[in-house]
């Protein structure tokens, strides 16, 4: 066993374990992970692709994905890094032994092009069939957006429609739909947007009894600076900050008391160049 499948072994949660949302319905558990630089920055200038893990925590990343089931990233990592979301890194005869996981795209508005690398290596019998989740919402719906569905279908992406709430798709009918759909297990990657999102997710269930929506965080810690041009994230917000909206698009009642989401540290790894530090939400 390599020392990237120990640790994650150690850090990453049992399999077949229930989890339920705070209406009750069931969800997939949820690793949250992605590479930052030592000044918190995700990418580059607008969004530009940075290469920021080394080769030992890049092939620890390809390892936890192969125990998953879902790979989800947002529309601006799609359309900026052209990601495979695979496990190509994983030696072949490991390979054997698993399965790859399903690419995932939330992309509220259908902006995925369908020569993407997902699409292209699906069709060549190389990858997972995407799976897309837009949005349901009637106001979405025009000539345009329905001829992007047919053609994202056609080229080989199955389209889910969910609700969205401001503007952006609703996490937990997004999460109940990944396990209607026999999905147990998700590993969010990014961008930016998707990060914030899940980060501010955790902070739901602090102090209320229920499970966490993210069940783990991982985090690549990089020894490079990218400066102020870098795109960052956040790990939330004040309450004053959010509005009745906001609290929806969260899947919080609009009376909810938003707090900053609570980290404990589970472990930390350095493999090459890189710190890799996992924790959990509580």
């Amino acid at each position: 066993m390599s020392a990237a499948h120990e640790f994650l072994l150690s850090v990453l949660p049992s399999q077949g374990i229930d989890k339920f949302d705070r209406e009750g319905k069931r969800i997939p558990s949820v690793t949250l992970t992605f590479a930052q630089s030592l000044d918190g920055k995700i990418a580059g200038s607008k969004g530009r692709q940075l290469i920021l893990s080394g080769a030992d925590s890049m092939l620890m990343t390809h390892w936890m994905r192969a125990m998953h089931d879902a790979i989800v990233v947002g529309i601006g990592t799609a359309l900026n890094d052209d990601p495979q979301l695979n496990v190509r890194l994983i030696p072949d005869a490991a390979k054997l032994q698993i399965r790859s996981p399903r690419p995932v795209v939330l992309d509220t508005y259908l902006r995925l092009r369908t020569d993407c690398k997902l699409l292209k290596f699906y069709r060549d019998g190389k990858g997972q069939q995407p799976w897309v989740f837009c949005s349901s919402d009637p106001e979405s719906t025009c000539p345009e957006r329905n001829a992007r569905k047919s053609a994202l279908e056609a080229a080989g992406a199955v389209v889910h429609e969910i609700p969205c709430v401001s503007g952006f798709l609703s996490i937990p009918c997004f999460l109940r739909k990944l396990y209607e759909c026999d999905i147990r297990s998700v590993m969010v990657e990014g961008g930016a947007s998707v990060i914030n999102t899940f980060i501010n997710q955790a902070s739901q269930s602090h102090g209320s009894g229920e499970s966490p929506v993210v069940d783990t965080l991982i985090v690549t810690v990089a020894p490079t600076i990218v400066g102020d041009d870098g795109v960052g994230y956040t790990a939330g917000v004040s309450g004053d900050k959010l509005s009745v909206s906001d609290l929806g698009f969260l899947g919080m009642p609009t009376d909810s008391s938003y707090q900053i989401p609570k980290f404990t540290h589970v472990r930390t790894e350095l493999m090459g160049k890189d710190a890799i530090i996992a924790g959990k939400f509580i």
